[in-house]
């Protein structure tokens, strides 16, 4: 019998957020990312049709330089001017019912237990549609701008990760016992003491005694995303991840990881299916091969071929400044990884390869162009090697959502690739069954750690 897919709407509050350029499009709404009615009008829009999920990338500083500055991601809005997702997400609650709200925040944006605080806040007031996506921030600009003197290193980014949300975990899963929570009229007791717990987390980074301000929200701890794909970065998703976004250029990739995580999880006691697997592609449809291949060249038209150099050299650490885009990448030094010039090279097979080319080609790695009937085949394949869902990247805002919505959701549903109902609860018991995190996850040794 074949499962429906899950479906994420990947966004960020900016004009351009992937595929950089595509904000000058006429019908691009995401221009008005300031206005909160644009993303009221694409929440409606998505849950109409079923969307698991709208996912908020976000960033804390500005990606390294270009020509010596930061003027060229300013110039072309390299997610520059951004906003702060997690404000607007109660306003797209109100208007939502049963739609994921996932948003990014890095360990170094914020204390731990204020961010606790926080998703524990929104959890309520979702009624249990949270997810947080844990990132690590690798923006040197992003880790000064909250008081460091520079990005620390990897390694020790996934050290004070695995302590950050250590910390969060005994708040939101041990601070508070089952039942605490008494609002007795009759007594006058709203709590019990003897249910609410200090944590007294005295760490290497983080020193936090609690308790958590806020009682079990209707998850505890949000649905949990993980997006790393260095091996550091696969290890922390086998251990704490429920769902992995992956942006692999191939298939074959995408398995290798797939199995890479597989592996790691069984060894830490986890099962295969406490993780979702996310593919992230974008489309362009049409309802013949000519008019997709007209709507393919007007797109590349609009990439901004540098800008997408400038966002994948922020992103790989991939030193871009000063460098031409006629260049041969072979001048290109990094002391990040290496995968993404050995995949342009591997591509490239005619010719040296050239920094624009990797504007070029990761504006279309992970495009999949077709009609109605091929974007279903296509997609049924990613199923096929273990991907759960699709993280859906979008060129236009709504217009990339309300097309595939239109034209290629109706041809998933008949073939069911994409559900036609929403089951009801929580995020969590939509996507797994179940409101809480299941005991063999890392999290679950908080819960009764601090009584008596």
């Amino acid at each position: 019998m074949t499962m429906p897919l899950m479906f994420s709407a990947f966004v960020m509050n900016t004009a351009s957020h992937i595929l950089h350029g595509a904000w000058r499009r006429p019908d691009a709404r995401q221009v008005d990312f300031n206005s909160l009615d644009v993303w009221v009008d694409l929440v409606r829009t998505l849950e109409d049709e079923f969307f698991d999920v709208i996912f908020f990338a976000d960033v804390h500083g500005v990606y390294g330089p270009r020509g010596g500055s930061f003027a060229k991601h300013v110039e072309s809005g390299l997610q520059i001017p951004s906003n702060d997702p997690s404000v607007i997400l109660s306003a797209l609650a109100s208007h939502t019912e049963h739609l994921g709200l996932a948003i990014t925040s890095s360990i170094v944006q914020e204390q731990p237990f204020n961010f606790a605080r926080k998703m524990s806040t929104l959890d309520h007031a979702t009624k249990g549609r949270i997810a947080w996506n844990i990132v690590t921030n690798g923006l040197p600009n992003g880790a000064r701008n909250f008081g460091y003197d520079n990005l620390p290193a990897h390694e020790l980014r996934y050290d004070m990760a695995e302590e950050y949300v250590d910390v969060v975990y005994k708040l939101w899963e041990g601070s508070w016992d089952d039942g605490a929570l008494l609002q007795d009229r009759d007594s006058g007791q709203h709590s019990d003491p003897d249910r609410v717990h200090r944590i007294n987390h005295a760490g290497k980074y983080y020193n936090v005694e609690g308790p958590h301000l806020v009682s079990p929200s209707p998850q505890r701890t949000p649905l949990l995303f993980q997006a790393g794909s260095s091996s550091t970065g696969m290890s922390f998703a086998a251990a704490h991840a429920e769902a992995v976004f992956l942006v692999a250029p191939s298939m074959a990739i995408a398995q290798t990881v797939i199995d890479n995580i597989h592996r790691l999880m069984a060894e830490r006691g986890r099962a295969p299916s406490d993780i979702r697997f996310f593919q992230g592609l974008s489309f362009v449809i049409g309802s013949t091969e000519e008019e997709v291949a007209r709507k393919d060249r007007e797109l590349d038209d609009y990439i901004d071929e540098e800008t997408m150099v400038a966002h994948l050299g922020g992103i790989m650490d991939i030193e871009i400044d000063g460098v031409e885009m006629d260049a041969p990448i072979s001048e290109l030094e990094t002391e990040g990884s290496k995968s993404l010039l050995d995949w342009v090279r591997a591509a490239v097979t005619d010719r040296e390869p050239v920094v624009r080319d990797i504007g070029k080609l990761t504006g279309r790695s992970s495009r999949v162009s077709g009609t109605p009937e091929q974007i279903a085949d296509h997609l049924a394949a990613w199923q096929g090697i273990g991907v759960d869902g699709i993280n859906l990247v979008n060129s236009t805002i709504p217009g990339s959502y309300t097309e595939f919505i239109e034209h290629v959701m109706p041809v998933l549903q008949a073939r069911g690739l994409a559900r036609t109902e929403y089951a009801p609860g929580t995020l969590r018991q939509k996507v797994f069954g179940r409101d809480s995190l299941p005991g063999t996850h890392p999290a679950a040794r908080w819960r009764g750690a601090f009584r008596g």
